[in-house]
This record gives structure tokens, C-alpha cells and sequence, in this order.
């Protein structure tokens, strides 16, 4: 499996997932010239955004790991854009992070790290 499917696998069950627990998806791969955010949410007053981490290998870490200071960093200053974007004004925004550890065509370890990382 290619590495663009194995990601495309893993946010499609990360929102699926998500929707399970009552967290509505209202948005998957928003993009904008500065970059991208996987998932983008509503978990009752909260705006999620959710970035997924898929990995079928602990060579580079676990897939949690890769959401380094930088990356939260942008995503950050993404959700900002995307807030701008929407419209939205006045609501608290949370971020988390799914992160999967594929053990096989037809099995994954899912994680899902609420409120991993907080807005500055």
C-alpha cells in the first residue's frame, strides 16, 4: 500500500471514528496555500481540529510524536485562517490528535489524544 493511501485510510477512520463518539466532521482536507488540516469538527460548544498521524512502523517514532512544536505551530495559525474563513466568531477551538499504528491490511491501533496540544 502507498504511503497517500495508507493516510487517506487513516483520516477516513479517523472520521468515522470520531463521528461514533458524536463529533461532527464538517470538514476533511481543508486546504489553503499555507498547508492543510486533515479534520475540522464540532464536539458540542467546541471547534475541533484534528490532525491524523498514520504510521506502519515505530522506525520514526509513533505517530503522536511526529505533532512536533512546529507542527502545532501550523496548525495553529491554520485554524486561525480557517476561522477567518468561516465566519466563526466567539467559539472555543480544541485540538487534538488521532493517531493510528496500522498492524495489518485489516487492523490498526487507533489513539485519539483529546485536547493534545493548547492555542498560545
Amino acid at each position: 500500500m502507498e504511503r497517500k493511501e495508507i493516510g487517506a485510510r487513516g483520516e477516513a477512520a479517523a472520521a468515522a471514528y470520531l463521528e461514533r463518539c458524536g463529533i461532527s466532521v464538517i470538514e476533511r482536507n481543508w486546504r489553503t496555500a499555507a498547508g492543510e488540516l486533515d479534520i475540522i469538527a464540532i464536539d458540542g460548544d467546541e471547534l475541533v481540529v484534528c490532525e491524523v498521524k498514520t504510521r506502519t512502523t515505530a522506525a520514526r517514532g509513533t505517530p503522536e510524536e511526529a505533532v512536533s512544536p512546529a507542527k502545532q505551530r501550523r496548525l495553529m495559525r491554520l485554524a486561525e485562517a480557517y476561522i477567518a474563513h468561516a465566519g466563526i466568531t466567539d467559539c472555543p477551538v480544541r485540538f487534538d490528535v488521532v493517531s493510528i499504528r496500522v498492524l495489518d491490511e485489516q487492523r490498526a491501533l487507533l489513539r485519539h489524544h483529546r485536547a493534545a496540544f493548547m492555542r498560545t
